[in-house]
Formats: C-alpha cells, sequence, structure tokens
C-alpha cells in the first residue's frame, strides 16, 4: 500500500488531473454537492510542501484544489443568475449594451444580443440576453438601449430572452473596428450577389444573420454549417499564411504577426465560445512554438476548456457550441492523427483523405451530443465535407479580395470578384445538390443523457487502443491545423518525452 502513495505522476498528468477538476468544480457549483471556496487554501498550502514529489496524495490534493476554484468561481455566477428568476414572465424596463449589429428575424423585430444589463434600479444583470423589438430603424453593436418588455428564461447560451419589445437608444459608441467591419460588409455586397455576399461573410467572420433560410437548411441538411460558423479553422488558415510569408524570416517578426491576427480576428469575429477557444488555443501554441515546445493534445484541450469555463461558466452549464467546439477538437487533434498513424500512413500526404479523416473523427465525436441535444443528423456530411471543406481556404482568400475590392475600388471589383463569385457558386451548388438527396437528413431523434454518455464508450475506447499500440502518437506534434509548433523539434521533444 505505502508503494502505491508513492507511485510518482507525471507533471503533465497532474496538470491534466487539475484542469478537469476545475471543470467539474464549475458544473457542480449548479448543484448541491459544490464545495467551498476555503478547501483551496488548505490543498494549496499543503501542495507546496509534497508537490515535488508528485506522489498520488500530491494529485488527490490537486483535484481538491481544482473542484473548489471551480466551485468558488462558479457560485459567483450562480448568485448572479439568480438575480433573473423574479424577472422572469413579468414587464421590465431595463438598459442593455448590444454585442452586434441588429438584423431583422421573427415578425420583422430587430434582433440583437445583449450584454451589460441594468435593471432601472442600477443593479446589473449577468450573462447574455437575446432581444427582439421594435421602435428603431438600426442598432448597431455597441449602442446604449433602453428596452421594455416581458422577460423570459432563455435557452442554450442565453440566459434570458425579450420579443416584441419597445426599443429607444439611449447612446450611441461608435467603433471604428465595427464601422470598418460594416463598409467591409458592404463592400462584398457591391463585388457579389445574394445569397454569395452573405455566404462570404459567414466564411471569413462567421456573420450568419443575413444569410437566407433556405441557404442554412441546405448547409445544415448536409452538415457543412460548421464552415460559416466561425473557428479555429478561420483562424488557423490566417496563421498558416502569416507562418509561410515569414518562413526563414524573423522569429519574432512571425510572432507579433501572427498575435496581431489573432487580436484582429477577435475585434471583427466577436467572443463566442468557439472563437475564444481558438484564439487561447492558438496563443498557447504560438507561445509554445517560440520557445521551441508543445503542448500534449490533450492537456491543450481541456486547458482551453478549464480557461473558457473559468472565465464564463455559462458556457458549461449552457452554451451547446462550447461543447461541440471541444468535442470536433478531440476529434480533429487526438483521435484522426492517431487513426492515420495507425492505419493510414500511406495516405498521410493526401488532402483528400486528410479532410475525410478529420470530417469523419469530428462528426464520431460530436453525433451523439447532437443527437441528445438537437435529436438530428446528416447522413450525407462526409462526401459534402471532401467536395466543399478542401476548397475553403481558397474560398475564404478569394472572398476577401472580393470584400476589399467592393470596399476600395467598386468601379472593378466585378471583374475582381469574378473568381469568387464563380467558386463561392459551386460550393452552394454541391450544398444544395446533396441537400436534394431523399432521406439523407432525419430529425426528431431522441437520445437520453445515459444513452449519449455510452456512445461514447465507443470512441474513447478506440482513443485508449490506438494510444496503447501506437504509444509515440501520445506526444506526437500537434497535427490540427491549428498546428504552429516547429516539426523539426516537436518530433525530437515528442521522442525525449516518451523516453522519460
Amino acid at each position: 500500500m505505502q508503494g502505491v502513495w508513492r507511485y510518482r505522476l507525471r507533471r503533465t498528468t497532474l496538470w491534466l488531473v487539475f484542469f478537469v477538476a476545475v471543470l467539474a468544480g464549475v458544473g457542480l457549483a449548479k448543484t448541491s454537492y459544490g464545495l467551498g471556496g476555503t478547501w483551496s487554501w488548505g490543498c494549496a498550502s499543503v501542495l507546496v510542501v509534497i508537490l515535488r514529489k508528485r506522489t498520488l496524495l500530491a494529485g488527490v490534493l490537486v483535484i481538491l484544489l481544482g473542484l473548489s476554484l471551480g466551485c468558488a468561481r462558479g457560485l459567483l455566477f450562480v448568485n448572479k443568475l439568480a438575480a433573473y428568476q423574479p424577472l422572469y414572465y413579468n414587464e421590465i424596463t431595463m438598459t442593455v449594451r448590444a454585442t452586434d449589429d441588429a438584423v431583422y428575424g421573427k415578425n420583422s423585430q430587430l434582433s440583437f444580443d445583449a450584454g451589460t444589463v441594468r435593471l432601472s434600479d442600477g443593479s446589473e444583470l449577468a450573462g447574455k440576453v437575446s432581444v427582439g423589438g421594435f421602435g428603431l430603424n438600426s442598432v448597431f453593436q455597441g449602442d446604449e438601449l433602453l428596452v421594455s418588455g416581458k422577460l423570459y428564461p432563455g435557452y442554450g447560451a442565453y440566459q434570458a430572452r425579450m420579443s416584441f419589445a419597445q426599443l429607444s437608444l439611449v447612446e450611441h459608441h461608435p467603433s471604428l473596428i465595427a464601422d470598418v467591419r460594416r463598409k467591409f460588409a458592404a463592400g462584398m455586397q457591391n463585388a457579389l450577389p445574394e445569397p454569395l455576399a452573405s455566404f462570404a461573410m459567414g466564411l471569413l467572420v462567421g456573420q450568419r444573420a443575413t444569410l437566407p433560410a433556405a441557404v442554412k437548411q441546405d448547409l445544415l441538411m448536409v452538415g457543412l454549417t460548421h464552415i460559416i460558423a466561425v473557428s479555429g479553422y478561420n483562424l488557423t488558415i490566417m496563421l498558416h499564411a502569416s507562418k509561410k510569408l515569414f518562413a526563414g524570416r524573423s522569429k519574432r517578426i512571425a510572432t507579433f504577426l501572427s498575435l496581431a491576427l489573432i487580436g484582429v480576428f477577435l475585434l471583427l469575429a466577436g467572443t463566442s465560445a468557439s472563437i475564444v477557444r481558438a484564439a487561447i488555443v492558438s496563443v498557447l501554441s504560438i507561445a509554445a512554438g517560440y520557445y521551441g515546445r508543445q503542448f500534449k493534445p490533450l492537456n491543450l484541450i481541456m486547458l482551453a476548456a478549464a480557461l473558457t469555463a473559468w472565465a464564463n461558466p455559462f458556457y458549461l452549464w449552457g452554451d451547446a457550441s462550447w461543447y461541440l467546439s471541444f468535442l470536433a477538437f478531440y476529434g480533429v487533434m487526438i483521435l484522426a492523427p492517431l487513426v492515420q498513424q495507425r492505419w493510414l500512413q500511406r495516405w498521410g500526404d493526401s488532402l483528400i483523405v486528410g479532410v475525410a479523416l478529420e470530417s469523419v473523427c469530428a462528426e464520431t465525436m460530436t453525433l451523439p451530443f447532437v443527437l441528445h441535444t438537437f435529436g438530428q443528423m446528416s447522413f450525407i456530411g462526409l462526401p459534402a465535407n471532401v467536395l466543399v471543406v478542401t476548397l475553403v481556404p481558397l474560398g475564404m482568400l478569394l472572398s476577401l479580395i472580393a470584400g476589399l475590392a467592393g470596399m476600395l475600388v467598386s468601379s472593378v471589383a466585378g471583374w475582381l470578384a469574378w473568381p469568387a463569385q464563380l467558386l463561392l457558386t459551386y460550393m452552394l451548388d454541391v450544398a444544395h445538390a446533396l441537400a436534394r438527396v431523399p432521406h439523407i437528413f432525419v430529425q426528431n431523434l431522441g437520445l437520453s443523457l445515459a444513452e449519449m454518455i455510452g456512445l461514447y464508450v465507443l470512441p474513447l475506447g478506440l482513443t485508449g487502443l490506438l494510444w496503447k499500440k501506437t504509444k509515440t502518437t501520445g506526444y506526437a506534434k500537434i497535427t490540427d491545423r491549428t498546428e504552429v509548433v516547429n516539426e523539426e523539434y516537436a518530433v525530437e521533444r515528442s521522442q525525449q518525452m516518451v523516453n522519460n
């Protein structure tokens, strides 16, 4: 028994356990099983003494520390969330700040997301509120508004919602970034016809509000919605471009440019759960590459998950996009490289095989959650991804050229935008043609929580089996599109870690 307690754990394992414990603590904060924050002080003080030994006792204390820190953070937001309860189903007036430009939604209402919510008595509400109403011709990002109406409980990432509200402008807060984005969107409209212009904006910055409902339905039915949901893929393409542009030149300039691109991308695309996750992963990967080190993929995923959940526990408590983002991330970063190294080495350089494998692994990890949450699935997602996703980087580049042409040189925008028009037309035509195939999209499929967890046994078991048979893969360089680590050093370093 003494030998068991003296067993030494790896530092990376302790960090992984800590990240998982923080997530568990944030989740438990909404239940009656949450721990008090005072546990963290006792655990931290004992850990300082025994952490160097890295025994199982240190692992237990790491778990308690993570749970207590996560619970302490979560309880703060539980108390903030409780402030909504007496307001639901009542007529209220509140001052909000629009977090995006409003679009016309159901019943011709101006619809937008609101943050920085303040009640008439001056108290503030945490989280995000969905607002739809009348009274103004337009609402821009950053505008401060007075909204009056009946408040209802929100769905998913929203803590509340208000429809048919009366809107009035309190103060307009102009933003240079928002103005540039609106001018770029107008330039895209000048250069490309609809729905190509809206589709191009979806590819570049994830703007889906202006996309016609028929196009959205086609993309949903063939499993291509993710290409217009801005994520790490969009950001990675930009980072790879900057990396190739400055390859062999100043390392500091390349790093600075990559970080600047991430900052600009966040300003233009917003701070949704998937974007924040992608930015965190990219920054960590850039930092690791700059100092000649790397992250284990699973640790990187859990670190990003813990950081985003700590910053905003509402992600963990009800944001489906947050879960889908990390599940797909697991499939692409961990499961796909294991499968490729074990069974598909001879096709390792094939772009089509790579896209198909990543699509299958991402679908494998997200499908049980989608079935449980939305009750729907597409049977034609794989061929659709192979035919379309491989062209997304080129589509983004051509769309960028078209948008800039429409914004800066509108007189010749049509000539500069025709390559984008041809490619975007092909992508939408493929989605439309595949969506017409009978019985490729199934809805109203019920899947309980227990059944969902049971379905995850298969991919997780396959991961463990492949990792055991291909041990070096557990420490291999990150092969996801977010890779910005020096490849030669990563291989060298991974072998050292395995030997240790």
